[in-house]
């Protein structure tokens, strides 16, 4: 008999029905001109205007929701380069509750005020020298409160899942779906949502070229570690899979492709000309990799999920004018 996989289509049908009226329906939205340019119908699933401005806040309410009244009292912690930061803090307050944050101390300062905003506690430490899983862990431990990391959890994964669950309900069928990777929670829910809904449907995952550690953990077979990256998708910045994510995404994954940090740019400029969108560096590299045709052979049907939008104005403007340097 098959192992049982740690999250299934089931359990992110189940997410979709704790999160409903708690988490936006995203809009799908549509661009003739963005079909020319790539030769294909293509579906952006619009999580910038998800809660706290990205695709987290499903994962992270979907896991907060479920603890027991007495882990609650207590509060919650996480570990975030912004994102999940701001998803565990909203889901904290939807859910009556408190929350410590360890972020990075050069995460984005829009990320870090909004975090701060929604009523968490923040402790920073040196993304380059510090060991977040470690230190998440100690800091929990040492308040009494109960993690919700940002992707190895499978209520995390399956809330994340809800995503292309929503796309595909809305949409229907799809040759391809295309998904940022950083930590592989977000791969990992869609592809699980997607091919058990749609079993031909092909997964790609993209990443920044200074981050490909999923591209060559699934080439050799084994999660690899790379050099903490350096690049403007601080959200696609880890140094390695998640040992959960891995384990699904080795499965479930038709490949990976790799964007420049200048492609990102340009993705990010074209969002905001013609479609009239913000979207983060992490939640372009999709729309990157579409319109520097590195989805490869090309699909009829592709959906595209756009992360997340949670850049500040002078920061977009910096990283769009090609003034901000790598991971700066």
């Amino acid at each position: 008999m098959p192992d049982t996989p740690p999250v299934t289509l089931a359990d992110v049908q189940d997410a979709a029905a704790r999160i409903k009226g708690v988490a936006h329906r995203t809009p799908v939205l549509r661009s003739r001109t963005l079909d020319e340019l790539v030769g294909a119908e293509v579906f952006l699933k619009c999580e910038n205007l998800q809660r706290i401005g990205a695709f987290k806040f499903r994962g992270a309410y979907n896991a907060a929701s479920r603890l027991s009244p007495e882990q609650l009292a207590k509060g919650v912690a996480a570990y975030s380069s912004g994102n999940h930061a701001q998803a565990v803090a909203l889901a904290a307050r939807e859910l009556g509750t408190t929350a410590v944050i360890l972020m990075p101390e050069d995460t984005p300062r829009a990320k870090l005020e909004a975090t701060v905003g929604y009523g968490a506690e923040i402790v920073t430490y040196d993304r380059y020298t510090g060991d977040r899983n470690a230190m998440g862990e100690a800091l929990a431990a040492d308040r009494g409160l109960a993690l919700v990391p940002p992707y190895e959890h499978p209520h995390v994964i399956a809330g994340q899942g809800t995503a292309a669950l929503e796309l595909i309900e809305e949409v229907g069928d799809l040759d391809a779906l295309v998904v940022p990777v950083g930590g592989g929670g977000l791969i990992a829910g869609s592809a699980t949502a997607a091919k058990g809904l749609l079993p031909g449907i092909r997964v790609v995952g993209v990443e920044p070229e200074a981050g490909d550690d999923t591209k060559r953990s699934l080439e050799a077979g084994r999660r690899v570690s790379v050099p903490v990256p350096r690049t403007i998708a601080d959200g696609q910045a880890a140094d390695i899979p998640g040992e959960l994510t891995f384990s699904i995404n080795r499965r479930l994954l038709d490949g990976i492709s790799l964007v420049s940090d200048d492609q990102i740019r340009d993705a990010m400029r074209f969002a905001f000309e013609r479609l009239k969108s913000v979207v983060e560096p992490s939640g372009a590299s999709g729309l990157a990799a579409l319109l520097a045709q590195r989805i490869e052979p090309g699909p009829r049907r592709i959906g595209v999920i756009l992360s997340g939008g949670n850049v500040g104005a002078d920061r977009f403007a910096e990283i769009v004018d090609g003034r901000s340097a790598n991971g700066a």
